[in-house]
């Protein structure tokens, strides 16, 4: 198998669309576009696996420079000479991106049932933390309390 990095992405051409375009030139066996983890948004690179590795390289000469949505795409051949670090560019490809919705699971932390231990633990470590501010700002020549 051949594969290509693919930069300066547009934004709007996401996994979707690039494997329907890309399809046209034969059959792609992964595709990885890389994604912010906190937000889910498109970092503009990507790395795709043709099936053959003629493809990928007709793939790379070809789409190399290419204008697409107002950006100049990078298009280069991935050399297979490490296998381990192919390998690794590929962890979760093939998945369907789906945003964490982090304001529901931080809302369910916080509401959820504590022991009387989880909230002894909690106040010892407010408490330590609080002395340690104070102290910081003792240290500086503010008294607070």
């Amino acid at each position: 198998p051949g594969i290509i990095y693919l930069g300066r992405i547009p934004h709007g051409f996401y996994e979707h669309e690039m494997r329907s375009y890309f399809s046209q030139f034969g059959e792609i066996t992964r595709l990885r576009l890389s994604r912010n983890k906190r937000t889910g948004k498109s970092k503009h690179y990507a790395f795709i696996e043709f099936a053959d590795a003629d493809v990928a390289k007709i793939v790379a000469d070809t789409m190399n420079n290419y204008l697409l949505f107002g950006h100049i795409l990078k298009c280069k051949i991935v050399p297979r000479d490490d296998i381990e670090v192919v390998e690794k560019l590929f962890v979760g490809a093939n998945k369907c991106f789906k945003l964490r919705p982090g304001a529901k699971l931080q809302k369910a932390e916080l509401e959820k049932k504590r022991t009387r231990e989880e909230w002894e633990k909690k106040e010892k470590a407010e408490n330590a933390k609080r002395k340690g501010i104070n102290r910081k700002l003792k240290s500086k020549g503010i008294d607070y309390e």
